[in-house]
């Protein structure tokens, strides 16, 4: 199943796919176990949030923003913080923290994925298993490592990626030794500075644990002061007098001494130490902040900002036509680019990475990124409409090469006036948006029906402009087609801030030739922006509340924010539609769950659903705190897929001159599947692959290696991307399922990256909540989860997260 990311704010809506039946895990565990096991436990998703929340806002404390008074630390003590609150308060109200709650959750979510993932969930150096301390913290300066230097070389994406698995490891620790056990009251003081030994470990002769027959055993741990932890499984195999990892997953503990010592849970189903599980939590908890305070010393603020995308500006991406029918749009596109560079410096939303890609037939490229200013409107200056003149164009290419450097959850401008020689890369290009989580609007200065204009090498057909329309509709972007004349009106959009919008669902939704489009507009939006295409004869904005209104591209004043205090809003169901038809294929209840400051609401998808083919959108329908109708539409389709592609590396960096093994694994989930599989990479290192062809039947999964050389030559902390497309045969019409993997060459160390943190590593805020030790933050939440970890599908779930507006 693969479902298009949702990014709503202001009252948002965000897709969680939760697949059941999830295989064993030995940590620590992520927010739906809770839920489901062990209700009122600490996840490896609240230590991370809570631990980057206590950090943002240590940051916010420490460098006021330019204009505004600064932050005190009193007016946050004894409340609820949540993250839009904590961005209001410090850039002001109406500032949207959806990019922080993404990139954070995209760290939780890796993080979550050591548990999952088949290279990392049975390797004990990764979870600080089966006595492997020292192993265990090499792989974790490693990690953090490589999430520095990937965000160094602005691959955040990667960085936050590398950041998850070391805060796994790290958390594992203070739940799998029995650091806790030994009365300490402090994370451990060596284990982020690889270059400090780790002393008193237990050695492979000494007995460690007792027997111990009950699911709780908290006194089986034999009295000494050694350092120890639990083996799990049989992989290593357990020796004689040593302790169990324990619990229901564990097979380790039946073999004596049996029982265990983890405490990742408050279950003794689980956890044989679950009454420690508190104590656990919070050094893990601390331990946490410590590794980000870590981060930000090395990245400085800005760097560091960059990386948890604090900043609540998003980039900006040009993929401009250079071709000599041009030049109207190329003047538009610098002239919007100076006013936003313009209006935007020194603020908030300044953009904190430009990106510009010209094309035209038959090149596209290079591609040109900057964090300055300055430095874009220079390129941006330079290029000029020359030569070229006929269609059709290397759009989608150079788009693909625009997704590739752009950030996640950016907005990509394409100025053309001539349809896709590429069209082949439309699917390929679809599911890149949908990875990247990228809105693309194209601005097209050909009408689709004129047939004069540029010169032709051949008869084009009136669809030709169809594959703009796919990629806009799969990410949430839409395609604009005007005129030369009108082009400057047109490309204000472009200074329009999108991470913040959301989607107002059509009453009907399906559009009818002479019927009215009728949107209701609630009280909690602040402005109302809206864009008419095509030829429009009349129209009119009814307002049934009597406030006053302006007519203009933007219509405001019909909304306020909500007051502290003021009851939330309440949400009763969500309703799916067939897309593009509108019709309705069934509403389904919502149920909170979980405590009530996440905003999770569940639902249960009827399995009709599930086998129907067709895309299909999410609404949102419930009532603000006085009664009236809240109504929201995801701007993405979710689209549910027969086949499940899972592409994954070994954990770790590689290395020039080396050999990495990867897998690939393919799933069916309905019916009998013949697929091909087609590989590739950038840059262009050698990859060969043992499974070219898979026949599947339902519920059955393939799985095949890959094997990446990287040269000598590679150069050093570089990207590699390899990406896998599985496509139906004849007998097999599936539409093309893409996987996507980055991968960082790392060169050799010049020097201790992990230098001890300049900044505070203690917690900001005391805890109100009995489930954590230090700090009741909001759930950053948001999202979609982009590749699934988990093995057979048993059934589905979607957590509707409710972000703050």
């Amino acid at each position: 199943m693969l479902l298009a990311d949702v990014p709503l704010s202001r009252l948002s809506l965000s897709v969680l796919l939760l697949l059941l039946l999830l295989p064993p895990t030995s940590s620590f565990f992520p927010n739906v176990w809770s839920l489901l096991a062990a209700p009122g436990s600490v996840t490896h998703q609240d230590l991370t949030e809570e631990a980057a929340l206590n950090v943002t806002l240590q940051l916010f404390l420490e460098q006021p923003p330019p204009g505004r008074p600064p932050l005190r630390l009193e007016d946050f003590l004894g409340r609820t913080l949540l993250a839009d609150d904590l961005f209001a308060a410090y850039f002001g109200p109406g500032f949207p923290s959806r990019r922080f709650r993404a990139a954070l959750g995209e760290v939780s979510r890796a993080n979550a994925a050591q548990d999952f993932l088949p290279t990392s969930r049975n390797d004990p150096d990764l979870h600080f298993d089966a006595e492997r301390l020292g192993q265990g913290r090499t792989r974790l300066a490693g990690a953090l490592r490589e999430a520095l230097v990937a965000a160094r070389a602005l691959e955040h994406t990667l960085a936050r990626q590398r950041l998850g698995a070391a805060l796994h490891a790290l958390q594992d620790f203070y739940s799998h030794s029995n650091w806790v056990e030994l009365g300490q009251q402090q994370p451990h003081p060596h284990l982020l500075w690889p270059r400090q030994e780790l002393q008193s470990l237990a050695q492979v002769g000494d007995p460690t644990c007792s027997d111990c027959e009950e699911l709780s055993c908290s006194g089986n741990l034999l009295g000494f002061t050694l350092l120890t932890s639990g083996y799990f499984g049989t992989h290593p195999s357990k020796p004689p007098g040593k302790c169990s990892h324990g619990g229901r997953f564990d097979r380790s503990s039946s073999q004596p001494p049996r029982g265990g010592i983890n405490k990742d849970s408050t279950s003794p189903g689980f956890s044989p130490h679950h009454m420690l599980h508190l104590q656990a939590a919070k050094l893990a908890l601390l331990a946490s902040i410590q590794a980000f305070s870590l981060l930000r010393n090395r990245l400085g603020d800005k760097g560091f900002s960059r990386l948890l995308d604090i900043s609540p500006a998003s980039s900006l991406s040009f993929v401009l036509d250079t071709t000599g029918s041009m030049g109207e749009e190329i003047n538009a596109a610098k002239i919007q680019a100076r006013h936003i560079v313009e209006r935007r410096r020194g603020s908030p939303m300044e953009p904190v990475h430009y990106v510009l890609v010209p094309f035209h037939d038959p090149g596209f490229g290079p591609v040109f990124t900057t964090s300055d200013p300055d430095s874009f409107w220079q390129q941006l200056n330079e290029i000029h409409a020359l030569g070229g003149g006929d269609e059709p164009e290397m759009c989608l290419s150079a788009l693909e090469l625009a997704l590739l450097h752009t950030p996640p959850r950016s907005d990509i401008f394409v100025f053309t006036d001539a349809s896709p020689k590429d069209a082949i890369l439309t699917n390929r290009v679809e599911s890149l948006t949908q990875e990247r989580r990228c809105r693309v609007t194209f601005l097209v200065t050909e009408d689709p029906s004129r047939l004069q204009g540029r010169a032709r090498r051949e008869v084009l057909s009136p669809l030709r402009f169809e594959p703009y329309e796919a990629v806009a509709l799969a990410s949430g972007g839409e395609v604009i087609f005007t005129k030369d004349q009108h082009i400057q009106d047109v490309a204000a959009i472009v200074g329009d801030s999108m991470a913040d919008l959301v989607t107002l669902p059509l009453e009907p939704p399906a559009v009818v030739s002479g019927r009215p489009l009728v949107f209701r507009v609630d009280a909690l939006l602040q402005r109302v922006t809206v864009r008419i295409h095509r030829e429009v004869s009349s129209f009119w904005i009814r307002n049934p509340a009597g406030l006053q209104t302006q007519l203009l591209v933007e219509v405001t004043g019909l909304g306020s924010r909500r007051k502290p205090g003021d009851p939330r809003p309440h949400f009763s169901h969500v309703v799916l539609r067939g897309v593009p038809e509108g019709a309705e294929r069934g509403r389904v209840p919502l149920e909170p769950t979980g405590p009530r400051e996440r905003g999770l609401l569940a639902a249960s998808l009827p399995p009709a659903l599930l086998s129907t083919a067709g895309p299909f959108s999410l609404e949102l329908i419930g009532q603000d705190r006085e009664g009236r109708r809240l109504h929201r539409a995801a701007p993405q389709p979710c689209t549910v897929l027969p086949v499940l592609l899972e592409l994954a590396g070994s954990p770790g960096f590689l290395a020039p001159g080396s050999r990495a093994p990867l897998s690939v694994r393919v799933a069916s989930f309905s019916g009998h599947q013949d697929l091909d599989l087609r590989t590739s990479v950038s840059p262009s290192f050698p990859l060969t692959s043992n499974l070219s062809r898979v026949r599947l039947e339902p519920n059955e999964t393939a799985w095949g290696r890959l094997w990446l050389e990287v040269p000598d030559s590679a150069a050093p902390d570089s990207v590699v991307s390899v990406t896998v497309t599985a496509t139906g045969r004849e007998a097999s019409p599936v539409p093309p399922t893409h996987a996507f993997l980055r991968l960082l060459v790392l060169g050799p160390a010049q020097q201790d990256p992990l230098a001890a943190p300049a900044h505070s590593s203690g917690p900001i805020l005391a805890s109100t909540s009995p489930a954590s030790t230090w700090v009741t933050w909001g759930r950053a939440g948001g999202g979609r989860v982009g590749n699934p970890w988990w093995g057979t599908v048993g059934g589905v779930l979607l957590l509707l997260g409710l972000a703050s507006w």
